[in-house]
């Protein structure tokens, strides 16, 4: 049995590892899906502060106070930032990183920085047009608009997500960890899904975050952004065949 800690990307709460944690459960591991602060039905705790260090501290506190240990931390899209912390504070908690479609930012670096000059602008206007300044609005899920990224997702799923989604306090996309170096303190795997292991070698002289990754543990589940929708049993086997 493997203890799992899921971490939901952006706009996202603990209710988006439902398919996959079920199938987990059945396989008889131990599976806590977390909603962070700010978020789903923590969002009556967001305010303009709530930034990746919320994040880091309320899965550790989390950690502690389940007395979680020999964890296998799965941190999906914009999740990468807190689990990444996590792991830096406390390495004896942790048996793996995993990565879902992303992977750890280099030292100084926010998640706002994956983006190029022109999407990190586009993503600052909206927050401070419709998000009071310190709130970035949730996608649209639309998938005419955005095909790549929400490939394989039902209609019902898509729907699912437009309606529970919640408004990102800004400070979690834009927030760097100063990390103590470059090389993680625990094994760390990653499941890409919107590019594959080879694009990563690619891209690793181009750009510093696959750089990071070309030393990860790369595994490839070909689909679109958010595969907990689009290919959940295939992602809890693949979770489960890692963490074992």
């Amino acid at each position: 049995m493997t203890t799992f800690v899921l971490v939901p990307g952006f706009w996202l709460g603990s209710w988006a590892w439902d398919s996959v944690a079920e199938r987990l459960r059945a396989d008889g591991h131990e599976v806590h899906a977390l909603s962070m602060p700010g978020i789903a039905e923590r969002a009556g705790e967001a305010t303009p502060e709530t930034g990746v260090p919320a994040g880091v501290a309320d899965i550790i506190e989390y950690l502690r106070r389940h007395e979680l240990r020999d964890v296998v931390l799965v941190g999906h899209s914009g999740g990468n930032m807190p689990v990444t912390g996590v792991a830096d504070a406390v390495p004896e908690l942790i048996a793996r990183l995993v990565y879902v479609d992303t992977g750890p930012m280099p030292s100084g670096l926010g998640v706002i920085d994956f983006g190029p000059p022109e999407a990190q602008e586009a993503q600052r206007k909206l927050v401070a047009e419709q998000g009071e300044g310190w709130l970035l609005p949730p996608s649209a899920f639309d998938a005419a608009e955005d095909p790549v990224n929400l490939a394989g997702i039902s209609e019902a799923d898509l729907e699912r997500m437009r309606t529970l989604a919640s408004p990102q306090p800004f400070r979690t996309v834009t927030d760097a960890l100063d990390r103590p170096g470059d090389v993680l303190p625990v094994p760390a795997s990653a499941i890409t899904c919107t590019f594959s292991p080879e694009q990563v070698g690619q891209l690793a002289g181009v750009s510093p975050i696959f750089g990071l990754m070309t030393k990860l543990d790369l595994h490839h589940l070909p689909t679109g952004h958010w595969p907990m929708f689009s290919r959940p049993d295939d992602l809890a086997a693949l979770l489960a065949e890692i963490g074992g």
